[in-house]
């Protein structure tokens, strides 16, 4: 079975929708979805996402099931320096926290424990494993029996917090790590695949990450939501 997940393109959070810029990046994406052959499809309840799906499902001649549990990552947090997204701690700050690279004890620092990030974390996994084991894989440990193997393609469109929280069920890295070390740019495409080398067990092996080639492709720079300043005396490009 394989997974692919979208981010939506270039938010204007405010209003929940696309800028401009993320239009024509949906429009750019919805050209690499339609050789997509996809069997089932999700979709996030936010606008963003939604907008993001809609360029693309018609030319891929599917429909979505809105799926509550892939909105974006909830809770707010009261970081050191900002109060906002479970992420973007500085790294000096999340790096030297006691369990930030633990597979289970990452949400136990008291700042996440206060905005109740377990909680959500763990909704949103029981959720996402109800919905692997309706296609045919049941996490047992940290691998998967493959209780009805198949070559299924389910293609999610969501935000980039949230798909962390799946690649960490699916992978067995913690999300923490994830949040902080990778960034699937807006209309990034991710994928991931069983692998079955023993008769009912299987593994989920990610062969591409936040792939904008579409992007390119249509002579697009891909935008720079989600990042930081690459050096800080970049002050044209976000800080904090």
């Amino acid at each position: 079975m394989k997974i692919i997940i979208v981010r939506h393109g270039d938010p204007d959070y405010k209003h929940d929708s696309l800028t401009e810029r993320g239009k024509k990046e949906a429009e750019a994406l919805s050209e690499r979805m339609k050789n997509v052959k996809a069997d089932y499809c999700y979709v996030s309840p936010l606008g963003r996402a939604k907008e993001t799906a809609a360029a693309c499902l018609p030319k891929m001649h599917m429909e979505a099931e809105e799926l509550v549990w892939l909105r974006e990552f909830a809770p707010i947090v009261e970081r050191p320096q900002k109060k906002g997204v479970a992420w973007d701690w500085l790294p000096q700050d999340w790096t030297e926290m006691p369990h930030a690279f633990d597979l289970e004890k990452w949400p136990e620092h008291p700042a996440l424990k206060a905005a109740h990030v377990e909680e959500e974390a763990e909704w949103i996994c029981r959720e996402f494993a109800a919905l692997l084991e309706k296609h045919g894989y049941r996490k047992e440990g940290k691998y998967f029996k493959a209780v009805h193997s198949n070559n299924d393609t389910l293609v999610f469109f969501c935000h980039f917090g949230l798909e962390c929280i799946l690649l960490s069920y699916l992978l067995n890295i913690p999300a923490f790590v994830l949040w902080h070390a990778t960034i699937a740019t807006p209309t990034s495409v991710t994928t991931v695949a069983t692998e079955e080398r023993r008769d009912g067990v299987a593994q989920f092996r990610m062969n591409a990450f936040g792939d904008t080639s579409h992007l390119y492709a249509a002579g697009i720079e891909p935008s720079f939501s989600g990042r930081f300043r690459e050096c800080f005396t970049n002050e044209d490009e976000r800080m904090d």
